[in-house]
């Protein structure tokens, strides 16, 4: 593969790792619009978006360095299991920390 080809690969993965952000965080966006369950402040979408933005670098960082393997599969999941834990506990504190939405 050449240089160029990996760069355009990989500039096309940001791509669509920000549009991939961008289409979920238009979803609570609409939702405010048709109801008043979903309350979202600004600093919710800057947490939602950082969240989502570090996650998405981190799997394009885990992509790019570790071709195949178990250990590349072990440390995606981490990954998506770490969004998912921090993303309930600011939802609803399953935790109970201080940083818990309810």
């Amino acid at each position: 593969m050449k240089t160029q080809e990996i760069i355009g690969s990989g500039k096309l993965r940001i791509i669509i790792i920000l549009s991939v952000i961008a289409s979920i965080l238009a979803i609570p966006l609409i939702a405010m619009q048709f109801t008043n369950e979903v309350d979202w402040t600004l600093s919710d979408f800057i947490i939602a978006g950082t969240l989502l933005l570090s996650t998405g670098l981190a799997i394009e960082l885990v992509i790019r360095n570790l071709k195949t393997g178990t250990l590349r599969t072990l440390i995606l999941v981490v990954i998506l299991l770490a969004l998912f834990l921090i993303w309930a506990e600011l939802a609803v504190g399953i935790f109970g920390t201080p940083f818990a939405g309810s």
